[in-house]
Parts: C-alpha cells; structure tokens; sequence
C-alpha cells in the first residue's frame, strides 16, 4: 500500500526472472554491453576517438582540433577501470605532442593545449576513482538490501508444504526493493498454511511491520491446529508491534496490514480454509475457468479494536484438483494505464484460461499477471505488486515435502 522495476521471482520448479537495469543492475548491463565474448571492450571507444582525432587533425589543412583529444580519457573515465583511464590519459598527452610537433612551428598550438590535455587526463583519473567508488558503495548497499528482502520473503523449497507455488515481488521503490508487501507459506502437523498481506504504507518501517508479521505466522502456522487461533496470533502481534513503535514514539505506530490466510487441511484435501483481513480475496483458476471468492468482512490486522465480533471467520471453499488460489496485493489491481483505467486482473485471467487452460499453472499464471500488469501500466507502478499463486501437488509432480521450518 504504499516506478518501475520487478524485483524477485520465485517459483515452485525453479526462479522466474524479469529485471529492468536499475541500481545494481544498471553497473551489471552496462559492463555486459562493454564484453565481447567474455572479454572487455571498454577500450574500444576511447581508442577510436583518439585515432579520429589525429587523423582529422592531420588530414584538414589549418582546420587544427588536437586539442580535442582531452575528451578521450574524460570518455575513458566513464566505461573503464582506473589503470585504463590513466593509460589514455598518458596516451592523449604523448599523442597531443606527437600530433602538434607534426606540423610546422607557426601552426603549433604548444603549451597551453598541452597543459589542458594534461590537466583533463588528471581530472578524467579523479572522475573514474570516484565513479568506481560510488559504484562500489552502490552494489555493497544493494547486496544488504537483497539480504533484507531475503530475510523478510524467504525462499520456497520445490513442493514446499505439498504445495505447487510461484510468487513475484515486483517493488515500486526503485531504490528500496523491498516493501511492505509479504508472503509465506508454512508447513506443520495440522496442514500447510499460506499467508501474503500488504502491510499499509512505505519504507523500513512496513518492512518492519511486515517481518513481524511473517514471524508470528511461521510460529503459530506450523504449531496451532485452528486457523482461528492463527487469525489471533497475527492481530495480537501486530497490535504488540504497533503499541512498541508508539512506545518509541514513531509517529507510524498507526499501521495496519490487510491479508489473506490459507489453511490446506489434510483431511480434507479437496478443499481450502479462507481467512480474509480486509483484503482483496483469491480468485481460483482452473481448466474450466476462474471463480472469485466472496470479499471477507473482516477488518485488517491491527484494527479489531474497532469492533466485538473477533477475527474473521474462517470459509472452507471446495477446490478442484488442478485448481490454483491466486492472490495478489493491491499494486496488481491499482496498476492503471495512461488513462487512469485499472488493471482487469479478473478478465485478463479468464480470457488467457479460456484460450489456454495450461495457464492455470501456477508458474505460468504468475508469469502471466506480472507481465499483462507491466505491460498495463507502462512498467510504472505505483505500489509494491506482489503475485502469488499456489495449488496441491498433484500426482507426478515432486512429493511432498515434509520439514520444519
């Protein structure tokens, strides 16, 4: 609840990737652009435009630019390392002389051209040893906070829980690349739980609110039998959470996350419990179509002081075999196009499904969403979009998979 870039994927048989150059992965593209065949050619460039300056300096009569030769390590100091711009810089100043002392004495530029190429090979030499530091400032702060999303939305074993899963995280902040959106899913004795929420606002402190989130649920998803004890569990902690912010006098203590909480019984494999935080509800997609789910009437974790009536009930829905829950947050369905005009989620997903029944897999389903959802908005979005998508393993996918977590 909070444009542009889709940050992580994962999915059940392996990662689904999509990244737009921004960040870390703009120093990536840019230095895979610079190899040819696994060599750097970074090089090139500066090379050429220092030949092109002496051959014309040499070839037009009066016309004398050899002084321009002061832009080849300032270029040099853009796309190459440290020990490369210097070389061009020395090279621009013994080219200069060479190229100067070419022609006649009264058509000689002489010192002051020279102390300018001199002086613009020292300054490039600079510019490049602070590029390269910013860069690696950069990629240093952008492996901590791939370390934090890691820890906040951890990765999903293959069959996790005997379930078949794909998500993706597609964040808003380009520079933050985590947000307050969360997911998990949480194996135990009393089935396999499923959890993904939005928590409102941005930045660390819904990062925050969202890891607490998280922790509650893996503890009490794997050790409660009721989905309504879990349902208790995930509003005391977020009301403890939001009184601890107050108590340190944060003026974000008002937070609240809206969630949807799945519970895949055992005994009863052809169906699923629904617990709805005033979130948008799953739409179930299968072969022969999408059903949506009626919206929950209850209120969002961390606002149930405002009514007596308790958690939300849970709904035990039938679920086909082969049928996939999808769930998204709001950036998904807030995503709007140049005209102000919403995403259709739900005509886009049963047009795809009516054309193709394979896409009820969860991978491609996923994969679908995230890219009609870019392709909507421009790749500009507004909010952090989360997608997710789960069913039952079914027979000849991996067995379940039995561990605690």
């Amino acid at each position: 609840m909070s444009g542009r870039v889709p940050r992580r994927v994962g999915g059940g048989r392996g990662p689904l990737h999509r990244v737009l150059p921004a960040g870390r992965e703009d120093v990536l593209y840019r230095h895979q652009l610079l190899r040819v065949r696994g060599r750097s050619v970074a090089w090139v460039p500066p090379l050429l435009l220092l030949v092109g300056i002496m051959l014309v300096d040499i070839n037009t009569g009066d016309f004398r630019i050899n002084s321009w030769i002061v832009l080849v390590p300032g270029i040099a100091a853009a796309i190459c390392g440290l020990w490369g711009t210097a070389a061009f810089a020395v090279l621009a100043m013994v080219a200069y002389v060479i190229g100067d002392r070419s022609w006649p004495h009264q058509y000689q530029s002489g010192l002051p051209d020279f102390i300018l190429v001199a002086v613009g090979g020292v300054l490039a030499v600079l510019a490049c040893a602070v590029r390269l530091r910013g860069e690696r400032r950069m990629l240093h702060m952008r492996d901590i906070a791939d370390t934090t999303r890691r820890t906040v939305l951890r990765l999903l074993p293959p069959g996790w829980g005997g379930l078949d899963h794909a998500a993706v995280y597609l964040a808003s902040d380009v520079e933050a690349r985590v947000g307050g959106d969360f997911y998990d899913v949480q194996p135990g004795p009393h089935g396999t739980r499923v959890l993904l929420g939005d928590v409102q606002g941005k930045g660390l402190a819904a990062v925050e609110a969202a890891a607490a989130l998280l922790g509650a649920f893996r503890e009490a998803g794997y050790h409660e039998a009721s989905l309504t004890t879990i349902a208790e569990r995930l509003e005391v902690r977020m009301t403890r959470h939001r009184e601890h912010t107050a108590a340190l006098g944060r003026d974000d203590g008002e937070r609240f996350a809206t969630a949807v909480l799945l519970g895949f019984p055992e005994d009863c494999p052809g169906a699923v419990d629904v617990v709805v935080f005033g979130h948008e509800p799953p739409l179930i997609v299968g072969p022969a179509g999408v059903r949506t789910l009626p919206p929950g009437d209850g209120l969002p974790l961390g606002l149930a002081d405002l009514t007596d009536e308790g958690p939300p009930p849970v709904r035990r829905v039938p679920i086909a075999p082969g049928e996939t829950l999808l769930l998204t947050t709001d950036g998904v369905t807030e995503a709007r196009n140049d005209d102000g005009v919403f995403y259709p989620l739900l005509v886009d997903v049963a047009g795809a499904v009516a054309a193709d029944p394979g896409t009820a897999d969860p991978r491609r389903l996923v994969a679908l969403v995230r890219d009609d959802t870019l392709r909507h908005c421009g790749g500009r979005l507004a909010d952090d979009a989360t997608i997710f998508a789960v069913r039952r393993v079914t027979s000849g996918q991996p067995g379940r998979v039995r561990l605690r977590s």
